[in-house]
C-alpha cells in the first residue's frame, strides 16, 4: 500500500506531520507531498518535526488568486498521479491545496482520506473559501476522519454513510504532544516575552480584514490599557493585516507586536498566556490542551465543541462584544474541564484505518 500525504500551508503541516511520522513508524509506504501554497510558512515548519517533503511541487507565485492556486495544484497532481500509483491520498482540513488535491485524486480514481472531516460553520462565505472547500472534500472522500463525535453527527445528518466515517480526535493534539516532548517551552517563551502577565492574540482571517479587524483591535487595546495587561501579537505577513494592526495599536505601550513565530514558539506563547483572542481555527483546538480560554473573534465557528466545552466564547467582531468576552476570559478557571479535541492518538487511528 502506498499513500500520499498532502500539505501546502503551515496549519496543514502541523496537522499532518505526525500522520506521516506514524505511517513511517508503522511500516507504511508514504510520500510527504508539499504543494508550497504558503512557501515561507511551510519552510519554517520543516525543522520542528525533522521531516522533509518527498515531493515538492513548489506552486507558489506572487499574488496568486485562489483559482490560480487550484489550477496549479490540479495540474501538478495530474502529472504526479500518472507517475506514481497511490492507493490513498490524504488531505487535511479546508485549504485550496486540500480541495484541489482531493478532486484531482478522485478524478484519477485514487481513494481520498479527509483528515479533520465534518467541520461546518453553516455559512459558505464565512470562513471563505474554507467552508466550501471542506464540504467538497467530504463529498469525494472514501474515508472521513472526524475529529469529534459532533463532526461525525454533522456528516451523518448530511447523509454520508456511517461506514465512511471514523472519529479519530484531532491530529493537532498529536502535534502539541510532540512539541511538549521535544522542546523546553518555558525557555522558548522567555526568548520572546518575559514581561509578566499577557494574553496572546492572532488575527488574519480574510473575512475579518477591514472594519471587523479594526473593531476587534479597538477592544483589545481598550482591555489591555484598562487592565494593565500586555497583549503579545505575532502579526501576520499579509500587508493588509499589518497596516490595520500597526495603525490601530500605534502608541499602545501594552502591545508587543512581533514577527510571525514558528509552531514551537507559538505553542510556548500559548502555554504561558493568560488566555487567547483569535480568529484562528487551529488555536481554538490547541488552547484547551493548556487549559486556556479562547475569545473567538469571528461571526461563526466551525468548532462549536470549544464553546460547548466551556473553553471559549464566540465574541463576534463588534468592539463591545469582544470587550465583554475579554472580561469573561479574565475570570475563567479551567477546573475539571476536558479537552474536547482528542487524546494525542489520532494519527495512529488514521493509519490503522487504511491498513485494516
Amino acid at each position: 500500500m502506498r499513500i500520499g500525504i498532502v500539505f501546502g500551508t503551515r496549519p496543514e503541516i502541523i496537522k499532518v506531520a505526525t500522520v506521516y511520522l506514524k505511517a513511517k513508524e508503522m511500516g507504511v509506504d508514504a510520500d510527504f507531498i508539499c504543494t508550497g501554497q504558503h512557501r515561507e510558512m511551510v519552510d519554517m515548519m520543516k525543522g520542528i518535526f525533522n521531516v522533509e517533503p518527498d515531493i515538492d511541487m513548489n506552486i507558489m507565485t506572487a499574488n496568486q488568486t485562489l483559482n490560480e492556486v487550484m489550477y496549479r495544484v490540479v495540474k501538478g497532481f495530474e502529472e504526479l498521479l500518472k507517475e506514481r500509483k497511490y492507493d490513498w491520498i490524504f488531505v487535511q482540513g479546508d485549504t485550496t491545496t486540500a480541495m484541489a488535491a482531493a478532486l484531482a485524486a478522485f478524478n484519477r480514481g485514487v481513494k481520498v482520506g479527509h483528515i479533520e472531516a465534518g467541520l461546518r460553520s453553516g455559512d459558505l462565505y464565512d470562513p471563505f473559501p474554507e467552508e466550501m472547500n471542506r464540504r467538497v472534500i467530504d463529498q469525494v472522500s472514501e474515508k472521513m476522519f472526524a475529529p469529534t463525535e459532533k463532526s461525525k453527527t454533522t456528516l451523518l445528518r448530511e447523509g454520508f454513510d456511517e461506514s465512511r466515517i471514523l472519529v479519530t480526535g484531532n491530529t493537532v493534539i498529536d502535534a502539541q504532544m510532540y512539541v511538549v516532548e521535544h522542546f523546553d517551552l518555558d525557555a522558548e517563551r522567555k526568548k520572546i516575552f518575559d514581561g509578566g502577565d499577557y494574553f496572546l492574540v492572532t488575527l488574519h482571517r480574510r473575512e475579518n480584514i477591514g472594519e471587523r479587524m479594526r473593531n476587534i483591535l479597538k477592544a483589545l487595546r481598550k482591555f489591555a490599557e484598562s487592565e494593565n495587561i500586555h497583549l503579545v501579537f505575532p502579526v501576520h505577513k499579509n500587508p493588509k493585516v499589518r497596516e490595520i494592526v500597526y495603525s490601530e495599536l500605534d502608541g499602545c505601550r501594552y502591545a508587543k507586536l512581533i514577527e510571525p513565530v514558528d509552531y514551537v514558539q507559538l505553542t510556548a506563547l500559548l502555554k504561558g498566556a493568560r488566555f487567547v483572542a483569535t480568529d484562528s481555527g487551529g488555536i481554538q483546538e490547541e488552547a484547551p490542551t493548556f487549559g486556556k480560554f479562547v475569545v473567538v473573534c469571528r461571526e461563526t465557528t466551525e468548532r462549536p465543541e470549544l464553546i460547548e466545552s466551556g473553553f471559549g466564547v464566540l465574541a463576534g467582531t463588534q468592539t463591545d462584544g469582544v470587550l465583554n468576552a475579554m472580561y469573561k476570559a479574565l475570570e475563567f478557571q479551567p477546573g475539571e474541564l476536558k479537552n474536547p479535541f482528542g487524546d494525542g492518538k489520532a494519527s495512529e487511528r488514521i493509519i490503522r484505518a487504511v491498513m485494516d
